[in-house]
C-alpha cells in the first residue's frame, strides 16, 4: 500500500520563495513641488486632474484638482498623491527669488551709490567759465563729483585763465581740468587755452577741454525746449538775450536771464539731454583730475 499522500501544507522552503508582501521594499516616494496645471492622480480616491488651485484650511494646506470633466475636488497637500502611476509627495512650490533691484543710476549714468558721504576735496580742480555751467555739471555729474571728492570752481570768464593757472600752480598730485565756451580753431578761447599750456608746469598737469557752442545754454538738446535747433544770434547780441527772444520768453532784464536760463535747466533730467560734446568733455575732465599720474 502506498503511503498516504497529503498537500504540504506549508508549500516549498521559506528560504527559496518570494518574501510575502509586508517584507517587499516599499516604493520610493517622489517630492514634487505642486505646480499649477500638474496632473497627479490622488491615490486613495483615484481622482485625476490638474492642479488648479492651493489654499490653506483651516491652517491645513490643500491642494485641488479638476479632472477632465470639470469637477473639482480638494486634497491635503502631502503624501498619497501619484504621478504616471508613481508615489508622490505633493510640496509646496518655492518661491521664485525675488529678482534683484535694478541699480540706481545717477544723472550722469554712474551707479548711485546710496547713502554715500562726500569724499574730502580733493587738491585737483575742475575749472569752468560761469555760473551757468557750473550749475549745469552739478546738476549732472554733482553726484560723481561729490563721490570723487573734485571740486568745481568758476572762472568768470576766460580772460584771466593763464593768470588764475600760474597762481593755482598745478602738478603731479594737484592737477587742473578747465572747460571753456566755444573752443574751436581761430577763436579768442583756442588762443587764450594755446597761451596757458605754454606756462611752466602746466604740460601734464592741466588739461583744458572746451565746446563749440559760443554759450553753454546750446550744449542743452534743444528738443528740451521744444527746439528742433538753437536759434542763430547775430553778432553783436547777446547771445542769452537772442535766444530768450527766440523762445518768446521775457529778455529784457538780468533778472529775465536768470529765470530763462532756471526754465532751461529744469528741464535737463541727465546727460541724454546734453550734448555729447559737452558730456564727452566733462567725463573726460573728471576723469583726468581723478587718475593718479
Amino acid at each position: 500500500m502506498s503511503p498516504r499522500s497529503f498537500p504540504d501544507r506549508y508549500g516549498q522552503d521559506v528560504l527559496s520563495s518570494p518574501a510575502p508582501a509586508h517584507h517587499r521594499r516599499a516604493p520610493q516616494v517622489t517630492d514634487v513641488p505642486a505646480t499649477r496645471d500638474l496632473v497627479v492622480e490622488e491615490a486613495a480616491t483615484g481622482f485625476t486632474g490638474a492642479i488648479v488651485r492651493l489654499e490653506k484650511i483651516a491652517g491645513e494646506l490643500v491642494v485641488e484638482l479638476e479632472d477632465a470633466k470639470g469637477r473639482r475636488r480638494g486634497f491635503p497637500m502631502g503624501p498619497g498623491f501619484m504621478i504616471d502611476g508613481r508615489p508622490v509627495r505633493l510640496l509646496p512650490p518655492q518661491r521664485s527669488a525675488a529678482p534683484a533691484p535694478a541699480r540706481q543710476r545717477s544723472a550722469s549714468g554712474s551707479v548711485y551709490v546710496q547713502g554715500a558721504r562726500a569724499r574730502t576735496a580733493r587738491a585737483s580742480r575742475i575749472w569752468v567759465e560761469g555760473k551757468h555751467d557750473a550749475e549745469l555739471v552739478q546738476k549732472v555729474w554733482g553726484h560723481d563729483l561729490r563721490i570723487e571728492g573734485v571740486v568745481v570752481e568758476m572762472l568768470d570768464g576766460a580772460d584771466n585763465l593763464a593768470e588764475r593757472v600760474r597762481d593755482f600752480a598745478p602738478g603731479p598730485d594737484r592737477r587742473l581740468g578747465v572747460l571753456v565756451d566755444h573752443l574751436v580753431k581761430g577763436s579768442k578761447e583756442t588762443r587764450l587755452a594755446e597761451e596757458t599750456m605754454r606756462l611752466p608746469g602746466a604740460a601734464g598737469n592741466v588739461l583744458i577741454l572746451g565746446h563749440p557752442y559760443v554759450d553753454v545754454w546750446q550744449a542743452v538738446r534743444p528738443a528740451r525746449v521744444g527746439l528742433q535747433e538753437w536759434p542763430h544770434v547775430p553778432r553783436g547780441t547777446d547771445i542769452k538775450v537772442g535766444t530768450l527772444r527766440a523762445l518768446g520768453w521775457p529778455h529784457a532784464e538780468q533778472a529775465d536771464i536768470a529765470q530763462g536760463w532756471q526754465r532751461i535747466l529744469s528741464t535737463v533730467r541727465s546727460y541724454a539731454d546734453v550734448e555729447p560734446t559737452l558730456s564727452g568733455r566733462i567725463e573726460e575732465l573728471i576723469d583726468w583730475v581723478t587718475t593718479e599720474s
